[in-house]
Order: structure tokens, then C-alpha cells, then sequence
């Protein structure tokens, strides 16, 4: 199991994969809100797309895990 954190707080953007969806490494996933700038958080790994934790529009902190994916 693999988890991927927002680097910074900020407002969820958007979520650009969906559950069960497979994900390739350096791929974007989710799309954070920060300072008035769009932050793409990627993955490190390649997996499927086991629960997405967050919403769009809501707000996370640094740290906070955003999507967990299964090798």
C-alpha cells in the first residue's frame, strides 16, 4: 500500500483519476489549490487507485494523505 500526501495545505482542486483506476509513476492525481496557484500532486509509483480521501473543494493540510494506491 502506498500513500500519496498533499506537500502543502491547500483547497483540493480537482481529482483527476478515479477509483480502480491504474496510475503510472509521475502521473498527476490530484490538483491542489495553494497561494493562488495550482499545485499537480503525482504519484512516485505505479498502482491502482485503491481510496481516494479527500473531496474536491476541501481543505488539507501538509502531510494529510490524499489517495492510497495498491502495488
Amino acid at each position: 500500500m502506498h500513500e500519496i500526501k498533499a506537500s502543502m495545505a491547500g483547497n483540493v482542486w480537482k481529482i483527476v483519476v478515479e477509483a480502480g483506476e491504474t496510475v503510472e509513476a509521475g502521473q498527476d492525481v490530484v490538483i491542489l489549490e495553494s497561494m493562488k496557484m495550482e499545485i499537480p500532486i503525482s504519484t512516485e509509483s505505479k498502482g491502482i487507485v485503491k481510496e481516494i480521501k479527500v473531496e474536491e473543494g476541501s481543505f488539507v493540510n501538509e502531510g494529510d494523505v490524499l489517495i492510497t494506491l495498491e502495488a
